[in-house]
């Protein structure tokens, strides 16, 4: 990890560091547009064709029905299920406070004013399923989208070589009540989502994050169709921030963990001296070699870099710039700080709250903005899954009370068939 002194950056530098995961010749743009097209055009057949081609698997039916998922979710043995149960009850109880009902709100006398929730009807997860399976990503999606009474869940996730899923992610889809998992991977399952194919229903939201070409693919679908996404959420990433009272064989750790997602996954760490930077690396030495995914974690950290900073203050001037998926305050001093957090999408507060905490179970959402989308976006929530649509209502008095305004406007603004409409109730 290359390591860069803050009162030495530019703001040119800054820039550079602070950037990730660019395509600057359009190359990933490129290649899934092409599958993009192909799986509009060709539906079905091309969805068998890439997954030979990518997954080197050959499927006879491109899903697994309830039964399929029940054989596979028998090898789960009794302390996993107890886990995913745990996860599954802590994500449930802290998105289920989501759900609130607003005030309606009387504007002015005889106008009142609310909004309600209503679910999105139709949903697609995408649950990543290349050099790690993901069943926790399974329940961050599915659970809200279960909350919000989304009628119709579509979850697409790459087979494994047998041609199957993971029996955790065959469990959880039992757990949450999906009969039927698409066998399906990368930018063309976002595809097939958003346009439909023979077998794959088309879904008004995609969810879910992925590899750039996946990440690409849902911001091409955002841009060409009427079918939303979560956000733009590709490889991971996490800030570290730690002063003298850091442990850092817990930061060594935390490093590890995000860099052990794959080899475009990115680990920051900014502190307060070069003391700790060099400790941290001797944990990270230590730590790296008896990790079974090390070769995947080096390469991730030769991709990742250590800021010094003079203080605190400075630590977090740099994260709001990066503006990272997962940040977390290594230091007892973290109540000082957190009120100066602008851009983030999940914060892991002091030295006991590691981020994997949060990846699995303590019920916070996983699903989280990348690439500095943090700056614009929030993680998942109940409220993803639901549209919030706005009502009013006038009373005859309301009409006289507000009336005249509604004219002078609509007559500013030369559209008169508008003043009328308001006009023909008032002289009523």
């Amino acid at each position: 990890m290359e390591t860069f002194n803050y009162s030495d950056l530019s703001k040119t530098d800054i820039a550079r560091l602070v950037q990730r995961n660019v395509d600057p010749a359009n190359e990933i743009r490129a290649l899934v547009e092409d599958v993009i097209a192909h799986v509009k055009q060709h539906g079905d057949r091309a969805l068998y064709d890439y997954t030979h081609k990518f997954d080197k698997v050959e499927l006879t039916r491109l899903y697994l029905d309830k039964a399929e998922l029940e054989e596979i979710a028998s090898a789960v043995s009794e302390d996993q299920q107890e886990a995913l149960q745990t996860a599954y009850a802590n994500i449930y109880k802290f998105h289920k406070a989501q759900l609130k009902t607003e005030d309606k709100v009387e504007t002015m006398p005889g106008v009142t004013c609310w909004r309600e929730l209503r679910a999105i009807e139709k949903v697609g997860l995408y649950i990543p399923g290349g050099t790690a399976v993901l069943p926790s990503t399974f329940l961050m999606l599915g659970i809200p989208a279960r909350i919000a009474g989304c009628s119709e869940i579509v979850v697409c996730s790459p087979p494994q070589k047998n041609g199957k899923v993971n029996a955790f992610i065959a469990y959880v889809a039992l757990m949450l009540g999906v009969n039927r998992v698409y066998l399906v991977g990368g930018s063309q399952a976002i595809a097939a989502m958003a346009y439909g194919t023979e077998t794959i229903s088309r879904v008004d939201k995609i969810f879910g994050p992925g590899n750039q070409f996946v990440t690409k693919a849902k911001t091409i679908i955002q841009s060409t169709t009427s079918t939303a996404i979560d956000m733009p959420a590709g490889p991971s990433e996490v800030l570290v921030i730690a002063d003298k009272t850091a442990n850092p064989a817990y930061v060594a750790a935390d490093l590890l963990a995000q860099a052990e997602h794959g080899i475009d996954s990115q680990s920051v760490l900014v502190c307060t001296s070069q003391e700790i930077a060099d400790k941290t690396l001797g944990e990270v030495t230590k730590q790296l070699i008896v990790l079974p995914r090390a070769e995947i974690a080096k390469q991730a950290l030769d991709n990742s870099y250590i800021i010094i900073t003079g203080d605190l203050n400075e630590a977090m001037d740099f994260s709001n710039q990066y503006a990272p998926e997962h940040l977390i305050l290594a230091t007892e001093s973290w109540k000082e700080i957190t009120g100066k957090i602008i851009n983030a999408g999940s914060v892991f507060l002091g030295n006991l709250t590691p981020e994997s905490a949060g990846d699995y179970a303590s019920g916070t959402n996983h699903t989280l903005p990348t690439s500095s989308y943090a700056r614009a976006y929030s993680g998942v929530s109940v409220d993803s899954f639901v549209k919030k649509i706005t009502f009013q209502y006038l009373t005859e008095e309301g009409i006289q009370n507000i009336g005249p305004s509604v004219e002078i406007l609509a007559e500013m603004e030369g559209l008169h068939a508008h003043k009328n409409a308001v006009s023909v109730r008032m002289n009523k």
